[in-house]
C-alpha cells in the first residue's frame, strides 16, 4: 500500500483559505503519512501571494508547533516554495520547492500565473503576439530555477500552461515550445532534484490533467528523472487531491518509483 503523501501545501499565511492546524486534521481524516507545508517565499515583485516578513515568522512557529504537537501521529515538514525573484534565505526550511510565476520583459514582472486575460495581454503587449518568445523567457527562468533556489523539488514545471487548456494561447506541439521546455529540462536533469506532478489546476479548475504535460513527463522519465506527486493544496479539502490519479499518470510514463521526504531526506517508494 502506497503511502500518502503531500509536499505543496499553502495556509492562511499566504494566498492559502486554511489554517495549519486545520490542513493538519484534515490530512490526518484523510491518512496521509507525511505533510509538508510550503508557503510562498517573499517576493517584493508581487506581494499578493506570497508571505509577507512578518508571516513567514509566524508561519514557521505554527508548523514546528504542530509538528511537535502531532510527532506521534504524522510526520510535519517547514518547507517553503521559493519563487525565482525571491531573494529570501531559505536556511530555517526543512525542503525547498523552487518555481517559477513570472518573467521579466520591458521593465516589468508579468505573471504567468495570474489569469488567462492577463496572458493573453502579456504576449500581446510585451511580446507583439509571439506566444512562443514568451515561454521562451519562462523556460529561461526555469532553467536556472535550481541555480537560484538550490531546490530539492521543482515546482509545476510547464505552469506557463495554466491558461493554455485547449491550446489557447499556443501549440504544445510546436516545435518552438519544444526547444523551449526541453532546453530547461536539460539543464535540471543535470541537477540532483525532483520533479512534481502537480494537480492543483485540476482542483482549481483550470486544467484537466496535472503539470507535467505527458510529453514533458515522458523525457523527465527519460532523462532519468525523479519524481514526486503533490496537489499544490490551498484549502484543506485538497490536501491529497489527485493523489492516486497522479500516482497512476506517473506509472503510465514508465515510472516505477515515487520520493518523498523523511528525516534522513528524500526516499523512494514504489508504485
Amino acid at each position: 500500500m502506497i503511502e500518502k503523501f503531500n509536499f505543496h501545501t499553502h495556509t492562511v499565511f499566504c494566498d492559502g483559505k486554511s489554517t495549519a492546524r486545520e490542513i493538519v486534521i484534515t490530512a490526518l481524516e484523510k491518512n496521509l503519512r507525511h505533510l509538508g507545508f510550503s508557503g510562498h517565499s517573499f517576493n517584493p515583485t508581487d506581494t499578493d501571494f506570497c508571505m509577507s516578513l512578518e508571516n513567514t515568522e509566524k508561519y514557521k512557529a505554527e508548523v514546528m508547533s504542530l509538528k511537535s504537537e502531532f510527532k506521534d501521529k504524522i510526520n510535519i515538514y517547514l518547507g517553503i516554495e521559493q519563487d525565482f525573484y525571491s531573494s529570501e534565505p531559505t536556511d530555517d526550511y526543512e525542503f525547498v520547492i523552487g518555481s517559477v510565476h513570472s518573467v521579466f520583459k520591458g521593465g516589468e514582472y508579468l505573471s504567468v500565473d495570474e489569469s488567462e486575460k492577463a496572458a493573453l495581454n502579456n504576449i500581446s503587449s510585451h511580446y507583439g503576439g509571439n506566444a512562443y518568445k514568451y515561454c521562451e523567457d519562462y523556460y529561461k527562468n526555469v532553467a536556472e530555477i535550481y541555480k537560484k533556489t538550490h531546490c530539492g523539488i521543482v515546482g509545476h514545471f510547464d505552469l506557463i500552461t495554466k491558461f493554455n487548456e485547449g491550446g489557447k494561447m499556443f501549440d504544445e506541439s510546436d516545435k518552438r515550445y519544444i526547444s523551449a521546455y526541453k532546453s530547461a529540462l536539460s539543464e535540471l536533469l543535470k541537477e540532483d532534484v525532483i520533479f512534481e506532478i502537480n494537480s492543483g489546476a485540476i482542483s482549481r479548475g483550470y486544467r484537466f490533467s496535472p503539470y507535467p504535460s505527458l510529453s514533458i513527463l515522458r523525457d523527465i522519465f527519460i532523462g532519468g528523472g525523479k519524481i514526486t506527486v503533490s496537489s499544490d493544496s490551498h484549502d484543506k479539502s485538497t490536501v491529497d487531491f489527485g493523489f492516486y490519479e497522479s500516482i497512476e499518470y506517473a506509472k503510465s510514463c514508465g515510472f516505477k518509483e515515487v520520493y518523498y521526504l523523511t528525516p534522513d531526506g528524500f526516499k523512494a517508494q514504489k508504485i
